[in-house]
Order: C-alpha cells, then structure tokens, then sequence
C-alpha cells in the first residue's frame, strides 16, 4: 500500500508543484474488514502535507482526499497527543469512504507536528509526562482560540477542488478534540451538517462558557460516544448534553460505552495502569455510528 504525500500552502489557486507522489490504494476487501460495509468503495487517496494561515500563524496539517472527485469535507480535531501517523491513517480510512478530510496539527502554535515522538511510550501517572500536556492543550483552549482556528480550517476546506461546497462540512474530535467539535459546529453553524465526539473530556463544566451551553448556536447533527470512566467521574455530563441539546431542538444522540476507557477509539494510546486502552470492537462501533451520521447529515 502506498501514500501519496504532497506538500503545499494555503491559496486561492491550486498548487501546480508536487513533491514525490504516491497513492493510497484501500482495497474493497480492506474496507469491508475495517467498517463492516460490503458496500463500501475502494478509492484512490491523497495524502497533502499543507499550511493554513490563521490569525494566530501558520498550522502544519495534513489534508487526505480522493484522488478525484469533489466531496464532503471532514475536519478531524485530535486528542491532546496531536497529529500523528494513527490520525493521518483515520483520515485516509475516511477519505477511502469519500470524504476530503482536514487534519490539523492544534498546537501550532506551540510546535510542528508531530509533537510527540512515540505516544506509547507515554506514562500518565508520570507527573512529568502530564506537565508536557498543559502548554499544548492551553494553545488551543484560550480563550476564542479553537473558533478562529475552526473558521479559518473551513475556509481552507472549502477553498480545495477536493471540497464539494454543496455539502455539508463534518467535524469529529477524540478527548479534547470533543470540546472542539461543539465549538466549531457553533462558530461556523452555517457550514458544519454534522459533528461527533468520542470520549471528549470537558463537555460540560460548572463555567459560563462551558461548550454545552452552546447549543443554541449550532445547526448540525450531533453524536457523542462518552467513556465509561468519564460517565463514572461526571454521572450527569451525559444527562445535561441531553437537556441543552434538546432545549435547543438540535438532533443530538449521547450514549455510553460501558467496556471502554478513556481514548478508546485511537489505536496508538498509550497503556494505563498496565491496561490496553485501545478497543477495537468499541472503536469499530463508534466508526460505523460516525458514518452513519455522515451519511445522514452531510448528503
């Protein structure tokens, strides 16, 4: 299986140079074992390594699309590990599905990816280990920071010959990327159709500006797959994401997986206490309700 990496930068026109190319063949048969769909098609993908202007500098990300074609976008916010090769692999798998997808590095201001050389290496009861999370997570939640980002991510999105304007924009976050996703759906509410998180830590707090309250700001369909340890910390998160979507007549659906932890559907996480955190099964599930909501939300 081969990749095709291109470097460019943000512009109006398209890049007319290229680095080396290669493609990513995904097989049908591949992607029936991955998602479970005989339907699925087998596409040719390209993987870019881009820049985006933002107010803030210059964000390294990773952009992964058909090799032809125009489709919905995808912007994919990672955990607080960054982007890294397990994230550059989910956006192709998505991109396989017909999806061009936007993976940015969210500490760019901070660093270029990647930030962390070997994630599994990480040991979060090493209390050195965890300092070297705050700077990074900081960059990205002051405060209005995540918005401008979002805006200037969708633009960029919607810029490339790869983006089918017509539809809907789709966002996905994975633990801190949860909070993004409910911030992007309400900065740009008139783009964003769909967006999910999976166990995204910070949902609702006792702030003014925690991100349920912004409900009422957001058009889009929303899903959020919860962690059995964090429904176990905040029992009630799941019930007042419930109410605040439901008052403000946004489709939301919130559920719990009882079997899986904190980080569950990223494959390269870390152990924790000597324990896998990584679920395949629960992962594979949590896909398969991402595509469903894709498919629904941004036709």
């Amino acid at each position: 299986m081969k990749n095709d990496k291109k470097d460019r930068k943000q512009s109006g026109k398209p890049h007319q140079g290229r680095s080396r190319r290669e493609f990513v063949a995904v097989s049908a048969a591949g992607l029936v074992a991955a998602s479970g769909s005989a339907s699925a098609a087998s596409l040719m993908v390209v993987e870019e390594n881009v820049e985006i202007k933002t107010p803030d500098g210059t964000c390294d990300a990773a952009f992964i699309h058909p090799a032809t074609g125009s489709h919905p976008g995808v912007l994919i916010w990672t955990d607080a590990f960054g982007l890294r090769p397990a994230f550059r692999e989910m956006a192709k798998r998505l991109a396989a599905e017909g999806y061009s997808v936007l993976v940015p590095n969210p500490f760019y201001r901070v660093a270029k990816a990647p930030v962390f050389g070997d994630v599994a290496s990480f040991n979060f009861q090493n209390p050195d280990d965890r300092a070297k999370l705050g700077p990074l997570m900081g960059s990205v939640n002051a405060p209005g920071a995540a918005e401008k980002d979002a805006v200037a991510y969708i633009a960029f999105l919607d810029a490339q010959k790869p983006v089918n304007k017509s539809k809907k924009i789709g966002t996905q976050g994975y633990c801190m990327g949860g909070p993004l996703i409910v911030k992007t759906a309400a900065a740009v509410s008139g783009r964003v159709g769909a967006a999910a998180s999976f166990h995204g830590g910070g949902l609702v707090t006792d702030k003014p500006d925690s991100p349920h309250l912004l409900a009422p700001k957001i058009k889009a369909r929303m899903y959020f797959g919860v962690a059995s340890n964090d429904d176990k910390q905040q029992p009630d998160a799941k019930d007042k994401l419930r109410e605040a979507f439901a008052a403000a007549k946004v489709p939301a659906e919130i559920e719990v997986y009882p079997a899986s932890l904190h980080g569950w559907c990223v494959s390269d996480m870390p152990l924790q206490n000597g324990n896998p955190i990584y679920n395949k099964p629960d992962a594979e599930r949590a896909w398969g309700k991402l595509l469903a909501l894709y498919k629904t939300a941004l036709a």
